[in-house]
């Protein structure tokens, strides 16, 4: 088997990579040569105290390790792969009460409090009201005289309503949502200038956000998922600590993630214009799987072995980190026909870009979906020329493949 010809100190985490691209010709070398590969870091850089993490870059083995909960936990180390130096382990432990970073049972108990929020039901019920938030985002965007924003006028603005209409949260409140999520997930970005501390200090005021909500809804329940979930705890519901750390998930989960979704979804259909002239004549249902697979919204998450075991032929070690690459997942020649390619109608599509399967696949799927199809369909009817006037403008982060700002005009 040839060594992949990957650069000495090459870190697929390193956020000033990311930073500029998605490292997807690394990928492609790891994947054909050595698909699980140690990737040595300096002590501690990470905020953990090791010296690395093994990349698992195929589709499989992104799969295996996903469904294999009891081999490689998501609590040990928590599912975020790398942390600020200056990360203690303290902080990294009260970080396990995210539903993100647990492991069954506790995993599965809250899970099966929080999923009665994303029925079908549920979110068939929310269907109408977010077509009409669409349309109304795509109509304000369209009334720009000049180049806009499409991350602010247009991304963001869906997935924040429809956080604040699943959960009850007043639509004036969405831009505090908007704010904290932000700050928790660009320490890496100095731009924001925003600190650890700070990103600490905004998740604080979230989780806060939240539990008040949940008192509230206590003391006066009202029809919606806050009232379902925190009414009755004795019944089988959240307390208000465990209500707080769920909406501060949800906040990046559910926003973030859409968002960036969103905004790569356009900037490829406007760099292949004939898959957005087909969009647009076809409207396929097919379309928002594939913007997803493109975009892979969260690069990499990451579990820690329980027991020593092997992968891809490998030995890891008890204790070892390891990093499941989802964009490299998606871009596996050995699943996707003509990976590389971005085609609205590709199907299948087993893309991981919800997650691997397992306890922690993602469980606002069919929102984000209908999210995406909603905003796209909207903006076909309203913008069917828009423009790119200017590259996107990428986050400096770790495991988040994200675009702070995409300049764009109506056409």
């Amino acid at each position: 088997m040839p060594c992949p010809a990957l650069p000495d100190g090459f870190d697929f985490t390193d956020p000033d990579l990311l930073h500029h691209r998605v490292p997807l010709p690394e990928f492609a070398e790891l994947r054909a040569a050595e698909p699980v590969r140690w990737i040595p870091q300096p002590l501690n850089i990470a905020g953990f105290q090791d010296e690395g993490y093994w990349a698992v870059t195929r589709h499989a083995d992104v799969r295996y390790v996903s469904t294999h909960p009891e081999i490689f936990s998501s609590t040990l180390n928590t599912a975020i792969i790398r942390f600020g130096e200056h990360m203690t382990r303290e902080a990294l432990d009260v970080q396990q009460l995210i539903l993100l970073n647990m492991d069954p049972p506790e995993h599965t108990r809250v899970r099966q409090i929080v999923q009665r929020g994303f029925t079908p039901r549920a979110i068939r019920a929310l269907e109408e009201r977010l077509r009409d938030r669409a349309h109304a985002i795509v109509e304000t965007a369209r009334a720009h005289s000049g180049p806009f924003d499409f991350v602010t006028e247009v991304a963001c603005e869906l997935p924040l309503q429809a956080i604040a209409e699943l959960i009850g949260i007043p639509q004036e409140d969405r831009v505090k949502i908007f704010e904290w999520s932000n700050k928790m997930i660009a320490y890496d970005d100095p731009e924001y200038a925003i600190t650890e501390e700070i990103g600490a200090e905004s998740a604080a005021e979230l989780i806060a956000y939240a539990m008040g909500m949940a008192a509230e809804r206590k003391q006066c329940p009202a029809h919606d998922i806050v009232s379902t979930l925190v009414a009755a705890e004795d019944e089988g519901n959240l307390n208000s600590d465990e209500f707080g750390f769920f909406v501060l998930m949800l906040s990046v989960a559910g926003n973030e993630t859409t968002r960036n979704a969103i905004t790569h979804g356009m900037h490829a259909f406007l760099t292949h214009p004939e898959q957005w002239e087909l969009y647009k004549r076809e409207r396929p249902s097919t379309a928002a799987e594939e913007i997803v697979r493109w975009a892979t919204p969260v690069n990499a998450f990451q579990r820690t072995a329980t027991q020593d075991t092997e992968l891809g032929g490998k030995p890891i070690k008890k204790g070892d980190r390891v990093g499941i690459f989802y964009a490299s997942a998606n871009h596996d020649p050995e699943v996707f026909e003509n990976p590389d390619q971005f085609d609205v109608m590709r199907d299948p599509n087993p893309h991981l870009g919800f997650g691997g399967g397992g306890p922690h696949y993602c469980l606002g799927k069919s929102l984000a979906v209908l999210e995406i199809d909603l905003i796209f369909n909207a903006i076909a009817d309203a913008m069917p020329d828009l423009t790119l006037t200017g590259d996107p403008r990428r986050l400096r982060s770790a495991w988040i493949n994200g675009v702070k700002e995409l300049q764009v005009t109506a056409g």
